[in-house]
């Protein structure tokens, strides 16, 4: 359907929402025809005439897996979703298509005063510090798909951690595309306090259809002065979808912020993640995994921007491609005039498996102060024949040996997940590649 201003208008109706915010999202679809594809990057060929913009719930939001369609609940218990909430986490949020319709927190952490909800209830039940922090980091006139998701966005996750608190085990928010055509366009916005600390997770999904789907999210985090947040992504779209995704982070004095950003699945794949280190020994670190098999473009990486003093950044980015897949890393370090002795590092790695894939490195590195240090490193290769022959030499065969090898060279990735999540990417791997 195309989009009107009567949709967003009726969007915003069905919210409920403050006038604010419908004045917020009527600028952005204004913006968003005015302005022009990315002239960068690779090509993104969108009917948006044929994108569902929203779609009304199934069910009403619960925190009971058993109010939930049956059909539905399968689905998430056949992903995992369930158990894992058993298992090993504090919290969980799943957004089906354009609605969260599942959320539940632990008692204790309510105890704490930890907000973690879906963000179109936070704009009802916190709209002080709602509107305090939403789009600041992240404009809706930034670029069109910013403006697209400013529009028409819905769903997305919420959360605050006062200052002086840590969560012990991770809150996760799972995100399923169901529908053909569908656009979801979630919207996240994360608040770590002073001295406090946060894992969280993001899974992402969505069965293949002959038509093309759209997720274009926003995501804007806070870290507090000696605050910590990790945040974790397993991102397995089917290969119908494109994914464009903006996150950036804001880290004040002494907090670090962490990403680990994994990459199986999507048509084409355009995210990232970024830090901007905004006090004195802000640390910042991405940790990223492409994996571009046949008709895949996966076009990601990292930017870091240095914006005080004695601030220091990571980048480790691994990049497989096969079955004529392009894997590209594009990534930015900008270290300004007063970020003086500052420290950037940059290593990006890629494995190409066969003669008809492609990789590239495009990086834009820049420094304006003599205090300062930038070092970046690329190397491209192909599975080593001596590597292969000792391993087969050993009674391996060919496939596990390829596949000894792939994990042996993403290691630094598969190490800072935890087991569970470690043990998935090994299947999504072996279903990709191997």
């Amino acid at each position: 359907m195309k989009l009107t201003k009567n949709i967003v208008c009726e969007i915003s109706k069905i919210k409920n929402e403050p006038e604010w915010m419908k004045k917020f999202r009527l600028n952005s679809l204004d913006f968003f025809n005015k302005s022009k594809m990315p002239g960068w990057g690779p090509n993104i060929d969108i009917d948006f005439d044929s994108i569902t913009y929203y779609k009304k719930r199934v069910n009403e939001l619960t925190n009971d897996w058993d109010k939930i369609n049956c059909s539905i609940r399968n689905e998430f218990r056949d992903l995992g979703l369930i158990d894992a909430e058993n298992k090993y986490l504090d919290g969980i949020g799943a957004q089906y298509d354009s609605e969260v319709i599942y959320h539940n927190m632990i008692k204790e952490l309510e105890k704490k005063n930890i907000i973690f909800m879906d963000t179109d209830s936070a704009l009802k039940k916190y709209p002080y510090i709602f509107k305090k922090y939403f789009n600041i980091l992240v404009k809706y006139d930034e670029n069109k798909f910013t403006a697209l998701n400013g529009a028409v966005w819905s769903g997305g996750t919420f959360i605050y951690v006062p200052k002086n608190t840590k969560i012990d085990r991770p809150l996760q928010s799972y995100f399923r595309i169901n529908s053909k055509n569908m656009g979801q366009f979630e919207r996240t916005l994360i608040i770590v306090d002073d001295n406090s600390e946060l894992n969280y997770i993001e899974g992402c999904t969505a069965p293949t259809y002959t038509e093309d789907a759209l997720h274009a999210a926003v995501v804007e985090i806070f870290v507090g002065k000696n605050a910590k947040c990790r945040y974790t992504t397993i991102q397995n779209w089917s290969n119908d979808v494109y994914n464009l995704v903006t996150k950036r982070a804001i880290v004040m004095d002494n907090g670090l912020m962490e990403w680990v950003d994994g990459n199986i699945g999507a048509k084409t794949n355009m995210k990232y993640p970024c830090c901007i280190l905004n006090g004195p020994y802000a640390k910042g670190s991405c940790i990223t995994i492409s994996v571009a098999s046949k008709s895949q473009i996966q076009d990601t990486g990292a930017k870091m921007i240095h914006l005080a003093p004695h601030t220091r950044s990571n980048i480790i980015s691994k990049s497989i491609s096969s079955s004529g897949g392009n894997a590209t890393y594009r990534g930015t370090v900008n270290i300004a005039k007063n970020a003086t002795f500052s420290i950037s590092n940059v290593k990006c790695d890629t494995i190409i498996l066969d003669d008809i894939s492609k990789s590239d490195t495009i990086p834009t590195n820049i420094v304006s102060n003599n205090s300062s240090y930038l070092e970046h490193e690329a190397t491209v290769s192909k599975i080593e024949e001596d590597k292969l022959f000792y391993l087969m030499s050993r009674g391996i065969s060919e496939d596990k040996a390829k596949e000894l090898i792939i994990l042996g060279f993403i290691n630094a990735f598969r190490e800072e997940l935890p087991m569970e999540y470690a043990v998935e990417l090994n299947r999504l791997l072996a279903d990709n590649i191997y």
